[in-house]
Formats: C-alpha cells, structure tokens, sequence
C-alpha cells in the first residue's frame, strides 16, 4: 500500500513539474533583444540571425520553465 501510495505521489509531482507556462509577449520581447545583443557581441555561430534568435529565445524559455514558440 506504501508503495501505491508513493507512487501516486511521485506521478502526481512528475505531472506538476511537467507543466510548463507560456511567456506573455514582454518576456519574450526581452529575451529576443538580450540574444540580439549576444548576436551583435559573439557572433551566431554560421546562422541566420533569425534561426539563432528563435534558438536562444527557446533556450532561455526552457531554462525559465516556459514553453517554447514556433516563431518569433
């Protein structure tokens, strides 16, 4: 019963953990100017500024528990 009851926990945790928000425009309005600004400093590693902007917005939203965009 231990074990169930563990169980349930630890599926019902991993399920809140999972659940990732949406980032409201600003945010993502601010994260695109600060990977803007990495571009301009360090380069974009060979890629199209656009397809670098939408990775480093991406990453910075997952690192924030956000979800990703499609687009930007």
């Amino acid at each position: 019963m231990k074990f169930l009851l563990g169980l349930m926990f630890s599926l019902t945790l991993f399920a809140a953990v999972a659940e990732e928000d949406v980032a409201d425009a600003a945010l993502i309005a601010e994260l695109k100017q600060y990977c803007n600004d990495i571009a301009e400093e360090d380069g974009t590693d060979g890629q199209d500024l656009n397809t670098f902007l939408l990775e480093c917005v991406n990453n910075e939203l997952t690192n924030e528990g956000y979800q990703k965009v499609e687009k930007i």
